[in-house]
């Protein structure tokens, strides 16, 4: 079942836990990973480059597209996309090499993760940035650092330095939405970093909307970027999906909530419901959100086209 499919059958979600995940193509995922109990998942230095490695490797074997990373010392953060539906299989492999050397080395036994990794879906752009700047600040908000460029283990390196080194990590998808010129697009990321640090923000781990709730700090903060962002539409696009504006989506909102009768409205509103799954709300919300119940959320997506 491809992405449309899903948006089609509701089955889109922005959260993922336990082991159901979404395991589409193309589809970008913020993924999270954590130590079991209050255990270190890195002791020394070579604990973090074997991670890479590993990430390295399965990169290739799976034909993923890693955005951006940062491995703190009791959990980690990808951001990321799999060629083919096959990110499940590229994770667990990915976390199941590591704890077999860990263990090995550290003559531990038992799980050395705290249950299956999380994943939150990016379907727009500006989630996907925001996403972005939250993982490379994680270091700062942990006080570990002052400037997340200090901090080793994490690419904002590679998003920060004009002259960054050739990596299997690629920040040019992310960099490209803040401009079409990579020093300029640096040069606002560096902007956005700099801006973002001083946001207060709640852990993930603890709070899944902590990210949405930095996304809508830094859009009050930076509109006319965010603004133009959200109309580049690069992840709908890849994903061969039509996805509004998020000021289009808003207007499309009210307007089904004034119209609510006629039979093109109801065409309208199928695919409104449609769009806000694609961006990861519930239907629960999605019904708050258009006045009407869960049941008619429903037996919309239910209807014919």
């Amino acid at each position: 079942m491809d992405v449309l499919d899903l948006i089609r059958e509701g089955k889109i979600k922005r959260y993922f836990r336990a082991t159901q995940k979404l395991n589409a193509p193309n589809v970008v995922s913020h993924i999270t990973q954590r130590a079991a109990g209050k255990e270190p998942l890195f002791l020394e230095d070579t604990d973090y480059l074997f991670m890479l490695s590993a990430l390295k490797e399965v990169t290739k074997k799976y034909g993923l597209r890693i955005y951006a990373f940062c491995l703190m010392a009791n959990h980690t953060h990808l951001l990321l996309s799999p060629a083919e539906a096959n990110l499940y299989d590229a994770m667990r492999d990915l976390f199941s090499r590591y704890a077999m050397k860990f263990n090995r080395k550290y003559e531990r036994k038992g799980h050395l993760f705290g249950g299956p990794y999380r994943q939150a879906v990016c379907m727009d752009d500006s989630y996907l940035l925001a996403a972005s700047l939250y993982i490379h600040l994680n270091p700062v908000r942990a006080h570990l650092v002052q400037d997340p460029l200090q901090y080793r283990w994490s690419s904002c390196r590679l998003y920060y330095e004009d002259d960054a080194p050739k990596s299997f990590i690629d920040p040019d998808f992310i960099l490209g939405l803040l401009s079409g010129d990579k020093l300029r697009g640096r040069k606002r990321y560096r902007e956005l970093l700099k801006r973002g640090s001083e946001v207060p923000t709640a852990h993930v781990l603890e709070h899944e909307d902590a990210i949405e709730r930095f996304q809508s700090r830094l859009v009050s903060m930076f509109p006319s970027i965010f603004k133009t962002v959200g109309k580049k539409k690069q992840i709908a696009k890849c994903l061969g999906i039509d996805l509004l504006a998020t000021d289009e989506l808003e207007k499309q909102i009210e307007a089904a909530a004034k119209e609510l009768s006629r039979p093109e409205s109801k065409r309208a509103r199928k695919y409104l419901i449609q769009q806000l799954i694609a961006r990861g709300y519930s239907r629960a919300e999605i019904a708050e959100r258009l006045g009407v119940s869960r049941k008619t959320i429903y037996n919309i997506l239910k209807s014919s086209p």
